[in-house]
């Protein structure tokens, strides 16, 4: 398989309201959807996205308190994508991450688990970095005229069809679109998933995140934080300047409480489980409440079908990997469909798809259990539970080479990696 040495190549013309000859239908622009398709332009195949947004909400410029943890895993497909380098500048490095166990106001236990990207000799940089919302959707979304890759939007699918030899979707506006593949990067109540008959299991948490962006007095240096606390985890995550992102999970009729408290009350909420290290603090932009659940697609791909990111999988934001684990779906159909293209076999024929399926299927599930069993272990005030998980988190500290497994699996470079993430 081709990795680095792919380039973009210019896409077939596009009219509106008129039946294509693409390759690739994608049903969803908001983050992995346009990667998607610069994936498979790059690939040699000819994509055309469907955008339920605007673009202009899609490539909103003011902050607004939204910001992604990219493991170096996918930077480095980013990068090969020739996106990074228009995020490069605004995005801020994650040198260190710290795990810790503790109370609001009574600050993190004397036992944490430290992890310092220097450990990892062939990662050769940070494990992650953290890109604001604000930046990557534009760059995205340049990069996608850049490609001359068709886009619909504001456009949502009302049908899907699946026949002999191809697949075809109905737009709103009445435009039918034809292709090998529907692909559908429509998020956890994906449209295209339930058309082709697609279910999903798994549950509630009864917890939701609230999402926002601080500003502190002190600098971060780059240090991520990882505080477990009774109600769930908050992260707080360095930005660009002294600010981070916050990622706040908590029981959700608390949740729901500070999402309609004022700014300053809000604010007064926060501090006793932000603590004081970072000086004073004042929110930037908005917040945002995302209710937290697992769910796990019954499968990954149908005939001429096939499930991205969210659509494919829901997981706890606990360890940043939900946008990480999409993206590397991503590079692993990008992948697949490119030698399937190169052999001569049809792209959307179902065995094509079960080698998709099959190999991010193992991966999703060990990740979604590894996320839901820290929840479950963390995200309560059991006094025995939560002596073990501090010596456990000691115990880990203490031992470098698991300490380094653990470095590799959160920047994403562990396991059977795409090509475009090598």
């Amino acid at each position: 398989m081709r990795s680095a040495a792919w380039t973009i190549r210019p896409a077939a013309p596009y009219l509106e309201g008129m039946s294509t000859g693409s390759d690739i239908l994608i049903v969803g622009g908001g983050l992995t959807g346009p990667v998607l398709a610069l994936a498979a332009r790059q690939a040699g195949l000819r994509p055309v996205l469907i955008d339920a947004q605007p673009p202009a909400v899609q490539e909103a410029p003011g902050f607004d308190g939204r910001a992604y943890a990219l493991a170096a895993a996918s930077v480095r497909m980013l990068r090969r994508l020739g996106i990074w380098q228009a995020l490069e500048g605004g995005a801020q490095p994650m040198v260190e991450i710290k795990v810790s166990d503790g109370r609001a106001g009574e600050g993190a236990a004397p036992l944490y688990l430290l992890f310092d990207s220097s450990e990892v000799e062939d990662l050769a940089g940070p494990s992650g970095w953290m890109v604001e919302d604000r930046h990557l959707r534009p760059a995205l979304s340049a990069a996608l005229e850049a490609a001359g890759i068709p886009r619909h939007a504001p456009q949502t699918v009302t049908a899907q069809e699946v026949r002999a030899g191809r697949a075809s979707v109905t737009l709103a506006s009445g435009t039918s679109l034809d292709g090998a593949l529907i692909v559908g990067c429509d998020g956890r109540r994906s449209g295209t998933a339930t058309r082709a008959g697609i279910t999903r299991g798994g549950w509630d948490y009864e917890q939701t995140a609230i999402v926002c962006a601080v500003r502190h007095e002190r600098p971060h240096e780059g240090v991520a934080h990882q505080f477990f606390m009774p109600g769930g985890p908050l992260a707080i995550l360095p930005l660009q300047g002294n600010r981070s992102s916050i990622v706040w999970s908590e029981h959700r009729p608390r949740a729901e409480a500070l999402l309609a408290m004022d700014d300053a009350t809000f604010l007064d909420a926060l501090r006793p489980a932000f603590g004081s290290f970072l000086g004073e603090i004042s929110l930037e932009g908005d917040r945002f409440g995302y209710p937290l659940g697992l769910s796990l697609a019954d499968s990954f791909a149908a005939p001429r079908v096939a499930l991205v990111g969210d659509a494919a999988h829901g997981l706890h934001p606990i360890a940043g990997q939900g946008l990480n684990a999409g993206l590397r779906d991503v590079a692993a159909l990008a992948a697949v469909l490119e030698e399937a293209r190169r052999r001569g076999e049809d792209i959307g024929a179902l065995p094509v798809l079960e080698r998709y399926a099959r190999w991010r299927r193992s991966d999703t599930a060990m990740l979604a259990g590894t996320t839901d069993l820290t929840n479950r272990l963390f995200s309560n005030d059991n006094a025995l539970l939560r002596g073990l998980r501090d010596l456990g988190l000691g115990a880990v500290s203490s031992l470098p080479p698991l300490r380094r497994a653990l470095i590799r699996e959160a920047a994403g470079i562990s396991g059977d990696l795409p090509p475009l993430m090598r």
